[in-house]
């Protein structure tokens, strides 16, 4: 399954992304995006998670309504 979204790039950042493309590095601008996404949501993911959970930890212990 998959769902259509909408982005706003750079100019440069589009730029290369499309050099990428004609290059065959990939397919379409779906898989380099989809990629890039992938790649930083498994090497942050941990990360963000934990970031979270201190905040929401922290809203609890001193946070006001």
């Amino acid at each position: 399954m998959s769902a259509a979204i909408q982005i706003n790039l750079p100019e440069e950042l589009r730029a290369q992304a499309q050099r990428l493309i004609e290059e065959g590095w990939v397919a379409d601008m779906d898989e380099l995006v989809g990629e890039a996404l992938r790649r930083y949501l498994e090497s942050h993911g941990p990360t963000l998670k934990e970031a979270f959970v201190r905040e929401d930890v922290a809203w609890g212990l001193h946070g006001e309504e």
